[in-house]
């Protein structure tokens, strides 16, 4: 008997990965955690039904939140992730010798531990000595910073359920405080093929352009996400992702990437038209 897993992409659209078995369930306090294990994926993690992350594809969207603003930003020492429970995020960062200090803010422990569990290749991010976490509340960590951070990444999940608030115009405002005069936000945008998702993708944008000066939109294709289609956020109090992008610096730190190249950089923000227009319409909102 075969068996598959299921996620709802749009109440007319499922997407199903077939399993071998499933590993791990449990109910946290905040969100419940699956893991599974599958031929095509290898093992994937879901939270509350909604995939997360796979081994497959995982390096796909590390990389993007990471090499883009570390190839843009000149001088980054000091990093704040959003979550990134899992460690991926941190270990992609800490390539970078540059980098000196890095907070990783992740409420759920329990999610931690799941990941460090059966993800410990991608769970390696999170012993390196110039990681420091924090299992508690973002939004109040990050209200008592000032000016601190050269880069932030916002690695929560999606603007619903336990990451709601962190895609408010006060949380984004709250980035913009705790980063340096030339700090950068990374941030997940969302799908914005299907209707449901749309509206998620059109706020996230309002807001941000609203609160930065700079604001682009850049895109990776990720198998496993809604429509296979990602978009990330890039805010920034100085620098701009195209203009101020240094391809040649950032190839001679000889970095290892499976998805990122400085070629796809360039074209990661060159958006469909459709999606041009949808960002567009919010940049004219009061």
């Amino acid at each position: 008997m075969e068996m598959w897993f299921s996620e709802n992409h749009s109440p007319h659209v499922r997407f199903d990965i077939r399993v071998e078995k499933q590993l791990f369930s449990v109910k946290s306090e905040y969100q419940r955690i699956d893991v599974f294990d599958s031929p095509e994926f290898g093992k994937f993690l879901t939270l509350d039904g909604s995939v997360i992350f796979s081994e497959q594809d995982c390096f796909i969207y590390n990389e993007m939140v990471v090499h883009v603003p570390m190839s843009v930003h000149p001088n980054v020492k000091k990093v704040l992730i959003i979550g990134g429970g899992d460690g991926g995020v941190a270990k992609e960062l800490l390539h970078y010798d540059s980098i000196e200090h890095i907070d990783l803010v992740e409420q759920d422990s329990t999610f931690v531990e799941v990941c460090k569990e059966y993800f410990p290749t991608t769970a390696e991010g999170l012993y390196d000595e110039r990681v420091h976490m924090y299992n508690t509340d973002a939004l109040r960590f990050l209200r008592s910073q000032k000016a601190e951070y050269d880069l932030i990444i916002n690695d929560a999940t999606d603007p619903f359920g336990a990451s709601e608030g962190f895609f408010t115009r006060e949380f984004y405002g709250n980035c913009y405080k705790a980063l340096k005069e030339d700090g950068i936000l990374v941030y997940q945008h969302g799908s914005p093929f299907y209707d449901e998702d749309e509206d998620a993708c059109r706020s996230m944008h309002r807001k941000v352009y609203h609160t930065f000066p700079i604001s682009r939109v850049y895109q990776a294709h990720i198998p496993t996400s809604p429509s296979g289609y990602w978009l990330f956020g890039f805010a920034s109090k100085k620098y701009h992702p195209l203009q101020d992008f240094k391809p040649d610096e950032w190839k001679k730190l000889q970095i290892p990437t499976e998805y990122y190249t400085c070629n796809l950089h360039t074209g990661a923000f060159m958006l469909p038209k459709y999606v041009e227009e949808l960002l567009e319409e919010e940049e004219k909102s009061v």
